[in-house]
């Protein structure tokens, strides 16, 4: 994983998170419009500081994932009751990383997008194991 382009790039965009997360939703909403059910009740402003934070959070955690991975896990099965898929996180991951690259402009690197692609595809990987274990948990 390319620490120093994460850290970078997060660098980049920290300063403009509230416009980062504005962006991610609307254009997640027009790429993956059956996702927008899912958010139906939800107090938008509260959902955007929610995924501020976890940004901060993995960017505070990138040198030393691994505590952060139980907290992952549990996150991802929330998601289960609130209908998130594995092939959702996908869509996420580069509406994300689009949304991010949108707010750099011309500093963001391609170089970037790949360290994000790899750490949001760590990030899935746990999440996803989590609802799967929560799966497991409510068909027992």
């Amino acid at each position: 994983m390319d620490l120093d382009a994460l850290e970078t790039s997060f660098d980049l965009i920290a300063p403009k998170g509230d416009e980062l997360v504005r962006i991610f939703y609307a254009d997640l909403f027009a790429v993956a419009p059956s996702v927008k059910p899912m958010f139906e009740g939800v107090e938008m402003p509260r959902q955007r500081a929610m995924l501020l934070s976890a940004l901060v959070l993995l960017r505070k955690s990138l040198r030393d994932l691994e505590p952060v991975v139980p907290t992952l896990k549990r996150l991802g099965a929330r998601h289960v009751a609130y209908g998130a898929r594995p092939e959702h996180y996908p869509v996420v991951g580069e509406v994300l990383i689009g949304a991010m690259a949108q707010i750099a402009g011309d500093a963001w690197e391609p170089r970037h997008a790949d360290a994000w692609a790899t750490a949001i595809g760590i990030v899935a990987g746990a999440m996803l194991e989590g609802a799967a274990e929560a799966e497991l948990a409510l068909a027992a």
